[in-house]
């Protein structure tokens, strides 16, 4: 017995036991969902950013570290413009209404209109009182120029002559930090707690704090990395169930239009709701959650789904033209049962080949997309028998308008093919080359804000500290300290901070603030060091535990940039600063929220290629597999290698910067559109092997599967776009992307695999000879001919 025929028996008795089981299979489908869907409502999304390094990355082990040794500094900006800010002290900044009479002393028109410094001290107190917010980690220009050395009168009096004293160094540290350079713009500094120390989650302290800043006269601007990561995942929470629907329902509306039948639109979702349902389940079940890269799960899944039950829709119409109900069923699942089988394994390759990422998120996403793409194939097998044989109303099978024009077209598309091979192939070939040179061209987006629209509330609060208060990119340098706080050992410290602010970039770009304890010893009152010391303490009691900790002998200086420039500007300052600190301490490192945004997606990047190659070889050896054909198997690659260097060399030309979406637009584009590939060849194959030549066998797997796969290609493009609805630009560019490789995916199966498959070894063909008058039909074996 042949390996041909035996899968065909076994197709055959899995046929008639699903037919005979079609009710039994469905209902235990339905129960099924019902038992699951308890357990699947508990998948939650995992917001933690550390999570898109490898746990040994030394950037992140640099992160971990500085939190450890000094409170891992999370801070939230609040800032607003006031003209009058300092405006009423033209000659002393701070004089007598530097330390203004307790409230209750004042004249009564005073106490009606107080001043712009008490109206910052009434704001920032009321932010300081948020759940979440740090106990004394609040700081403002107000704290500066009315600094508290102690509860006594001697303290309070000496503190008003300290500020009368230093009122310009006061201002001059405090610029880029608590007010512009122009004394026109004043930020409110709000140290969070950790997560694990916070009575209420982030999102509330983040929502009141907005709160409070938009109630604000003038209405307050709300930034800082904290917050950044907080909407990106608050964005693609949200995203992911509104895309969800309306990825569905879009789709629901096309296969409506197209097949002009209820039953073929509600079998593609109960198909996609069934295969949500128990792979969320198995995530629950398995402690998984879902990630940034995870989170449109949804979306995935419904794309998968109907684009598999809309080839089975296709075929089903098809055999209903000459077949009874049962038989018409059966038929179909002979000829897809394979092709659907292996496209849902391919595209499980395809995802599963993230699992070689060093990246958590990305890991989790292959997993939770290879787990769904196979419980789509058993969800198809599950559900759609007892839901095509136990109606007993069919639509009507007859072509639509739709199918008839594009099957005219497919066939002109195969006679051109056939006809001119070469012309073909050759246009082909330099569209490639021409493309593939834009590959050179790619570039990285770092630049954390690029990720939300330009209208976003983020967005407009990042461009008002970008122009007013030098940005809201903090970061660090940490290194090794030993010796203790004197003067001589402060030296080294204090010229590393003065050379830090002196860097530039041929460009110009810089560093907008360097604080270093030096700082804060240099302005605190004092004699000596140790009273110094004490005296900061006193003004400023997170100040020195936040870049000293003696029993780890670490120091550190806190550095600002400007968020909104170009990748390799900001990966260039970084590189700069790390070299120069080195320079005076060796085992400086740099570390911060600013590097952990920049490094997100280079860190991406580093195992895409090999994802990408793995899945190549998975999906290769898998085609070689399931045509039992090498030659098959290579040729079945190239018409979806063909896409991926359209669309990513294209992002070269046109610029489009690969970004967190973009960076695993191969290997999830490659699972994706081989499927077309499968199918077309599976069609081909049947058609040579029924004795039809090379030109007979394009023309009809052209009008037949080449239907399907238009059908399924459309489907799977639109229902990618809808991504572009998201709030967060790299879901629109992955929906997007992936959208034109479908459509290119198409293109090379429709175009470049018939041309390929004129070198593709085909079994010998049977041709039956018919003897003479009663004597049996005598059979004969025969090479096809092209």
């Amino acid at each position: 017995m042949t390996s041909d025929s035996l899968v065909s028996r076994l197709l055959s008795a899995l046929m008639d036991r699903l037919i005979v089981w079609k009710g039994g299979l469905l209902l235990a489908g339905l129960f099924s969902v019902i038992v699951a869907m308890p357990i699947a409502g508990r998948l939650e999304l995992d917001q933690s950013l550390e999570s898109f390094f490898a746990p040994d990355d030394p950037l992140i082990v640099a992160w971990r570290d500085s939190k450890k040794w000094f409170g891992g500094d999370e801070f939230i900006l609040v800032a607003y413009e006031d003209p009058a800010l300092l405006a009423a002290r033209p000659t002393s900044v701070i004089g007598e209404e530097a330390a203004p009479p307790e409230e209750d002393d004042r004249p009564e028109h005073e106490a009606q209109e107080p001043s712009p410094l008490a109206r910052l001290k009434e704001f920032a107190d009321a932010l300081g009182a948020v759940p979440g917010i740090a106990p004394d980690g609040t700081q403002s220009l107000e704290s500066l120029l009315r600094p508290k050395f102690g509860t006594t009168v001697a303290a309070r009096i000496l503190a008003r002559a300290y500020a009368r004293m230093r009122q310009e160094d006061i201002l001059e540290f405090g610029e880029h930090l608590v007010i512009s350079h122009d004394h026109r713009t004043t930020a409110v500094i709000l140290k969070l707690l950790p997560e694990d120390q916070s009575p209420v989650p982030r999102g509330e302290t983040f929502a009141r704090i907005r709160q409070i800043a938009a109630a604000h006269n003038p209405p307050a601007f709300v930034a800082g990395e904290p917050i950044q990561v907080h909407d990106m995942f608050r964005y693609v929470d949200e995203d992911s169930r509104l895309l969800g629907w309306a990825s569905s329902g879009l789709l629901m509306l096309m296969i409506l239009l197209l097949f002009r039948s209820l039953r073929w639109v509600l079998l593609p979702l109960l198909v996609v709701h069934v295969s949500l349902v128990w792979t969320k389940a198995v995530l629950v079940l398995s402690g998984m959650h879902l990630s940034m890269v995870s989170s449109i799960l949804t979306s995935l899944v419904t794309i998968i789904g109907i684009a598999t039950v809309t080839h089975i829709t296709v075929n089903y119409r098809e055999q209903r033209l000459t077949l009874p109900r049962v038989e018409a069923f059966r038929e179909t699942f002979r000829q897809l049962g394979p092709p659907v089988f292996w496209t849902c394994t391919t595209t499980a390759i395809g995802f599963g080949a993230l699992l070689s990422s060093q990246i958590l998120p990305v890991r989790s996403f292959g997993l939770m997309l290879a787990l769904a793409a196979m419980l789509v194939l058993v969800a198809c097998y599950v559900i759609l028998p007892g839901g095509v044989l136990l109606l007993r109303y069919d639509s009507d099978p007859r072509p639509t308008l739709a199918e008839s024009r594009l099957v005219r077209f497919l066939e002109r598309l195969s006679r051109g093919v056939d006809r001119h091979p070469r012309r073909w192939l050759a246009c082909l070939a330099l569209l490639t080359a021409v493309t593939g040179v834009g590959l050179a061209f790619l570039r990285v987006e770092t630049d954390f804000s690029r990720n939300f629209r330009e209208s976003s509330e983020i967005v407009q609060a990042l461009r008002f500290f970008e122009t007013r208060m030098g940005g809201v990119g903090t970061w660090e340098l940490e290194f090794p300290w030993s010796g203790g706080i004197t003067e001589e050992s402060l030296r080294p410290l204090r010229d590393l901070a003065e050379r830090l602010r002196n860097l530039r970039l041929p460009d110009g770009t810089g560093l907008t603030k360097v604080i270093a304890l030096s700082d804060g010893i240099d302005f605190a009152p004092g004699n000596s060091v140790e009273q110094k010391l004490e005296r900061l303490t006193a003004i400023q009691p997170q100040f020195i535990p936040g870049l000293y900790n003696a029993e780890a002998g670490r120091m550190r200086i806190v550095l600002r940039a400007r968020e909104q420039k170009p990748a390799e500007v900001k990966l260039a300052l970084i590189d700069l600063v790390t070299r120069t600190a080195r320079e005076t301490f060796p085992g400086a490192r740099a570390t911060g929220f600013y590097l952990l945004l920049a490094k997100i997606i280079s860190s991406l990047l580093q195992d895409q290629l090999v994802s990408f190659l793995l899945a190549a070889v998975g999906i290769g050896v898998s085609m070689t597999i399931a045509f039992r054909n090498a030659w098959i198997g290579f040729l079945s690659l190239l018409p979806n290698v063909f896409p991926l260097v359209l669309v990513i060399g294209g992002m070269g030309w046109i610029g489009v910067p690969v970004n967190i979406g973009t960076a695993m637009i191969a290997s999830v584009s490659m699972g994706l559109t081989v499927d077309s590939s499968i199918h077309y060849i599976s069609g081909y194959l049947r058609a040579r092997r029924r004795g039809d030549s090379y030109t007979e066998a394009l023309r009809s797997t052209h009008g037949t599967v080449g239907v399907a796969m238009v059908f399924a290609n459309v489907v799977l493009a639109v229902g990618f776009l809808v991504l572009s609805l998201s709030n967060f630009v790299p879901l629109i560019y992955f929906g997007v992307l992936v959208s034109l490789s479908m459509i290119g995916g198409l293109t090379g199966s429709l175009v470049l695999l018939p041309l390929l498959m004129r070198w593709a070894p085909v079994a010998p063909r049977t041709v039956v000879v018919p003897a003479a008058h009663s004597e049996p039909p005598v059979v004969a074996e025969s090479s096809v001919e092209r």
